[in-house]
């Protein structure tokens, strides 16, 4: 009616108007069709370009949409052919008494994932069958095969009226048979099909035979359809004489037959010139057969070219099986189905519902639920996405007649039906756009979800703030190429440049709000300007007029409202960005981050620099943070001592007053200004700085030259010893050409006392190379560390002397009396020769020291080992005499203690006993002799006389000797532990090592009176003069003593 003008359906004068509601549904389907559509300006619907093309055809719209759709796509002769058979009742009949012959004979028909292509294939099979059978002969075969006679003329009728109909609307169907893409059922066969393609030649075996019912003829092979453009009716030469024809003349009739009819789009197959000739074995030989078995028998290359050939004809063929898909979509839109997968199936496809098994299914159209028909190839393996022929209400909703679609088909065909819709917009790095997850639904099934598009076109005003915030403000952009870049990069590092500022004043008000700086672009960037391409299209010009349109301030950044930006300059001069020792600069960084490991401060050291690097004066931390530092310690004091420092504010603002910054560690400085205020007493283990909250610690980040953090903590100490491996291996690897090994004369020339090494960043890594004593030979090797070198450079002089001045062992010994070499027989050593061991040993660091040290090169050795040579003799012999004395001193008590031993025990004396023994084994001991020291011996001899008379005077003092020796045990224990905490492998400091000797002085003064004690000398300061040791002064000096590094 619309084709005609009359106007709207609703006002014509009918003399029996159709209801409302199929008038609507009509409408509808003309709508889903693309038949009708309604202007914005003009309500009423008119008929489009589309609509007036099926009104000139003779068929359902839906049918006639498939036909206009198949011409766009070249595949209108198969679409025709099944839009007539849509059209028609259904030719396969299935009569009561015998639907299971039936389903055996049309399972031929059958292709797996479309019931549309089944119908091709039963329309192929009828027109070779007509071919080659008369008209009673086909009339007959049709009933053999359950087939309706007069429905299948109806449906020939149809096609040829399509045709004619198509060719006055412009639409050319070919005559081609409407062969469908791929292989087709064979004549009275079920065999599966072998092609195989080479130039143009197509061949089909089959399993041959006859039947009596049907004269013979159900031997008929298939035929292959060949695959060019389309893939639509190829030529292909039957192989066997289906009606008493030579084969070769049914070959040549069925090509040119097939040649006819391709697709729009098709290309021409070649055809065969050759005829086939009969086997031996009774077979026929296809045209070009002869050519192609050479080269199969030939091994790989034949069948690489046949699999190729195979590949192509399966894409080709799945190409035009897609078109021919899409051409029947474009009229079943409102028949799709969603298969619903909150269904779990069993293994056979099945829903377990109401304790009976069902098949899955398909979310409709408008909210229907229906089933694929249980005579469809897809009933048993659903497949995701549907489209059904026709929906059919019986006892549920079925669908008839169905295929597997893809859903990307369907946008393209109803891209007017779609109902879109757009979630989470948002910026996208990849794209330097707004994107957001789009959503189009098909009568309410999700054809697209969550597919990100451009979200500029659909609400440019909201893609421009989110472009303003995310990428510019968020810094989620870095510009692109019209210069952006610079301009983005700038104002990043001046946001950064505050945000450090706030770190390092521990602060989170200094950098302005979001808002501010959103506030700013959108002030100066115009408002067309929604991504980044837009952005450099704008700034490639604006740039030449104002360069620093977008750059960002100080002042920008700075929140006015906030206290810290007063005075923000001043109070981070009191929080350095480097910290300085010696002629080391090591970055420092700040982290506001309570609750972390690393909130505070954290100076990051190079790996090449660690063992460089002292632990000295870290604790102090930086001057904006001492206040804070200081206050923390008083605090965690016990309350006793706390007590006497209220108000503490203002006790730490006197104390930092006085005290000099890193002049000693932290909290022996700060128990030292403390015990100048009246009635407080604070010793520096009290101040326990492991006790300190993270961020009043400082944090030792050991990187790679690169960055990478390779340690972290607390511990600087820790750290090395954790690295310490780690060191030596770079180390090694640094000074391949320096390492020696198995020496045992000095052919090294000069020894280098500090190489410079690459790395460690600008401040470069130092080595210092030594002399390594390996027991019968000297090496050398390379040391982290100045202290580490002295220690190895002694040993290693010590061993090669030995190994190169002839040894005065024997006449040293030989002139000594007979009782002094019976006393050495009594050392601990084991024998005389270890005792002159140690004597020659601890002799020769003697004379190195007195003669200035280690030689560095070979005449410096020479003329040390000249020296040692000569005078090692006679210094020997006083040593030796030495060490004779310290043995009968040390034999003197031993006498003593097994006399006590003897007596009735008592625990007073126990205790004491067992406090001499332990003396003693410290005294004197295997290799005693240098690990005190030549000039040491005498000492030794006083320190046993000592406890000699401790032991004599032990009836008549046993209280006061519990007490004293509990002083002397606390303070020995604070000492081993400061010892023990030592990095294992470094030298002892001098200070250190000296309180050994000041608790054996110590124990002169405790239990002998003091008689034979000697003043000591502060290893730290050796201008000052000797004085009297005590408990006080040990501890001070253990305070003072340096902390591991």
């Amino acid at each position: 009616m619309a084709a005609l003008g009359l106007g709207e359906i609703g006002d014509f004068p009918f003399l029996e108007p159709p209801d409302r509601p199929q008038i609507r549904d009509g409408v509808q389907l003309l709508e889903e069709l693309g038949a009708l559509k309604q202007d914005e300006e003009d309500p009423k619907k008119r008929l489009t370009p589309t609509g007036r093309t099926l009104a000139a055809l003779p068929i359902d719209p839906r049918l006639g949409r498939m036909v206009l759709e198949a011409d766009r796509l070249g595949c209108t002769e198969q679409v025709v052919v099944i839009a007539a058979a849509l059209s028609i009742q259904d030719p396969r009949e299935r009569p009561q008494d015998k639907q299971e012959q039936a389903q055996q004979s049309h399972a031929r028909f059958k292709v797996e994932g479309s019931d549309f292509l089944g119908l091709l294939s039963l329309w192929e099979y009828l027109q070779e069958l007509q071919r080659e059978l008369s008209g009673s002969q086909f009339r007959k075969r049709c009933k053999q095969e359950f087939l309706h006679y007069l429905r299948i003329r109806e449906w020939q009728d149809l096609v040829a009226q399509l045709r004619q109909a198509a060719k006055g609307t412009g639409i050319t169907v070919p005559r081609g048979g409407g062969r469908r893409p791929g292989l087709t059922p064979q004549l009275g066969s079920d065999g599966p099909l072998e092609a195989d393609t080479d130039q143009g030649t197509r061949r089909a075996r089959t399993s041959t035979g006859t039947d009596a019912r049907s004269g013979g003829r159900d031997g008929r092979d298939g035929t292959s359809t060949g695959t060019g453009a389309s893939s639509i009716g190829d030529s292909a030469t039957p192989s066997s004489d289906l009606a008493g024809r030579p084969a070769n003349a049914d070959g040549a009739r069925n090509a040119r037959r097939r040649g006819r009819g391709r697709g729009r789009d098709a290309q021409a197959a070649t055809q065969p010139t050759e005829t086939s000739s009969t086997t031996a074995e009774g077979g026929s030989v296809l045209p070009g057969e002869a050519e192609l078995r050479p080269i199969d028998r030939a091994g790989a290359t034949g069948v690489a070219r046949l699999r190729a050939a195979e590949r192509e004809a399966a894409r080709v063929r799945e190409a035009s099986e897609r078109d021919i898909h899409q051409a029947l979509l474009a009229g079943l839109l409102s028949h799709v189905g969603l298969k619903d997968e909150t269904q779990k199936p069993d293994q056979k496809g099945r829903i377990q519902r109401k304790g009976r098994p069902q098949r899955p299914e398909f979310l409709g159209a408008r909210g229907a639920r229906f089933q694929i028909f249980p005579g469809s190839t897809l009933a048993k393996r659903p497949p995701t996405w549907t489209m059904v022929a026709e929906l059919v209400e019986t006892s549920r909703l079925w669908g008839r007649t169905a295929a597997k679609i893809e859903p990307e088909w369907i946008e393209p065909l109803a891209e007017h039906l779609l109902r879109r819709t757009y979630a989470e917009p948002r910026w996208s790095k990849k794209r330097a756009s707004v994107v957001a997850d789009e959503r189009a639904t098909l009568y309410g099934l999700p054809v697209v979800t969550g597919r990100p598009v451009q979200y500029a076109q659909i609400d440019p005003v909201l893609s421009r703030e989110i472009f303003l915030r995310q990428a510019l403000v968020e810094g989620e952009w870095h510009g692109g190429k019209a210069g952006g870049r610079q301009v983005l990069e700038h104002n990043a590092a001046m946001v950064e440049e505050v945000r450090a500022m706030e770190e390092r004043a521990r602060r989170r008000d200094l950098l302005v709000d979001d808002e501010v700086l959103f506030a700013f672009y959108d002030e100066r960037i115009p408002e067309n300007v929604v991504s980044g391409a837009h952005f450099d299209r704008w700034w490639r010009d604006q740039k030449r007029r104002t360069p620093e349109l977008l750059h960002f301030t100080r002042e920008l950044l700075i929140d006015e409202r906030s206290q810290l930006s007063v005075g923000v300059g001043e109070d981070l001069q009191q929080r350095p960005e480097a910290w300085k020792q010696g002629d080391l600069v090591l970055p420092l960084t700040y982290a506001f981050e309570p609750g972390t490991d690393h909130d505070g401060v954290t100076v990051h050291v190079p790996l090449d620099l660690l063992a460089q690097v002292k632990a000295v004066g870290f604790e102090w931390l930086v001057p904006g943070l001492r206040r804070e530092l200081v206050e923390a310690l008083l605090r965690a004091l016990p309350k006793d001592v706390r007590r006497e420092l209220v108000p503490i504010p203002e006790t730490v603002g006197r104390v930092l007053e006085r005290i000099v910054p890193r002049s000693a560690p932290l909290p022996v400085a700060l128990a030292r200004e403390l015990n100048e205020l009246p009635g407080v007493q604070v010793t520096p283990a009290l101040l326990r700085l492991d006790a300190l909250p993270a961020h009043l610690r400082m944090t030792f980040s050991i990187e790679e030259e690169d960055g990478t953090v390779v340690a972290s903590g607390h511990d600087l100490a820790a750290l090395r010893a954790e690295l310490r491996p780690v060191l030596r291996k770079r180390l090694d690897d640094a000074t391949p050409d320096l390492e020696r090994t198995g020496l045992q004369t000095w052919s090294i020339g000069t020894l280098q006392r500090e190489i410079g090494l690459p790395g460690g960043g600008e401040h470069g890594v130092r080595v210092f190379p030594a002399l390594v004593d390996e027991g019968r030979s000297v090496g050398v090797r390379a040391f982290d560390a100045a202290d580490a070198q002295a220690a190895s450079m002694r040993l290693g002089t010590r061993r090669l002397l030995l190994l190169t001045v002839p040894s005065p062992a024997r006449k040293v010994i030989g002139s000594l009396p007979t009782a002094a070499q019976l006393t050495l027989a009594t050392a601990p050593h084991g024998s005389v020769d270890r005792v002159m061991e140690d004597t020659l040993a601890a002799t020769i660091d003697v004379l190195v020291e007195v003669a200035g040290g280690p030689a560095w090169d070979e005449a410096g050795f020479a003329a040390l080992r000249a020296s040692v040579a000569e005078r090692l003799g006679p210094s020997a012999k006083k040593v030796l005499q030495q060490v004779v004395r310290v043995l009968d001193a040390e034999r003197a008590v031993r006498s003593r203690l097994e006399r006590f031993a003897a007596t009735v025990p008592h625990p007073a004396f126990e205790a004491a006993q067992r406090d001499v023994t332990a003396q003693l084994g410290r005294l004197v001991h295997p290799g005693f002799l240098t690990e005190a020291g030549a000039r040491r011996l005498p000492d030794l001899v006083r320190y046993l006389e000592a406890a000699t008379l401790r032991l004599d005077r032990l009836p008549d003092a046993r209280a006061t000797d519990t007490d004293r020796m509990q002083a002397v045990h606390e303070l020995e224990r604070a000492y081993v532990a400061r010892v023990q905490a030592w990095p294992a492998g470094r030298p002892l400091p001098a200070r250190l090592t000296e309180v050994r000797w000041m608790l054996e002085e110590l124990r002169i003064v405790q239990f002998s009176g003091g008689q034979g004690v000697k003043g000591v000398r502060d290893p730290g300061r050796p201008d000052q003069p000797a004085k009297p040791v005590s408990s006080k002064r040990i501890r001070k000096v253990l305070d003072e003593s340096p902390v591991p590094v």
